[in-house]
């Protein structure tokens, strides 16, 4: 039996106790069943003790076991956390360079389109150049015509 049920019995002895006439409340109980019961309750305190102790020992044990269970989950936490901090750092780099050579890039084509256009422009200019010496000797040739054909007598003399 444990504690509790022999404290139980002694409460059931004192409520079946005869009552002691003009003594203000006290009773007559069996004195070796009181004193067995009380050995019964000294013979289970050890054990109960010992069980308290063995709970508080688990509770204990417990405690440490899930502080060290919390600790790896934080240290877990914490590596996951430093990961997707390493990782972000990493997506914003990539970012900073993708914008870097999409600005390059766009740099790049409009000195392409500059430069296409200055070149085409170089090619019209000279081709207008060419074409205007051309024209011109077309008109001093012509010019030439001209004068050479005033100069003829009409109807004259061949050679």
């Amino acid at each position: 039996m444990n504690v509790e049920e022999l404290l139980e019995q002694i409460d059931t002895m004192i409520d079946k106790a005869w009552g002691v006439p003009l003594s203000g409340g006290k009773c007559m109980v069996e004195a070796d069943k009181l004193r067995d019961i009380v050995d019964d309750i000294r013979a289970s305190l050890p054990a109960e003790v010992r069980q308290a102790k063995a709970i508080v020992e688990d509770r204990s044990e417990i405690v440490a076991n899930a502080k060290r269970e919390a600790e790896g989950i934080i240290h877990k936490a914490e590596e996951r956390a430093q990961a997707m901090i390493a990782q972000e750092e990493i997506t914003r780099q990539a970012a900073a360079r993708a914008e870097e050579m999409l600005t390059r890039a766009q740099q790049k084509s409009r000195e392409m389109c500059r430069g296409a256009s200055d070149f085409a422009e170089d090619v019209l200019r000279r081709t207008e150049e060419t074409i205007m010496a051309r024209l011109n000797e077309v008109r001093q040739a012509r010019q030439l015509i001209r004068s050479n054909g005033a100069a003829k007598p009409q109807g004259g003399d061949e050679e």
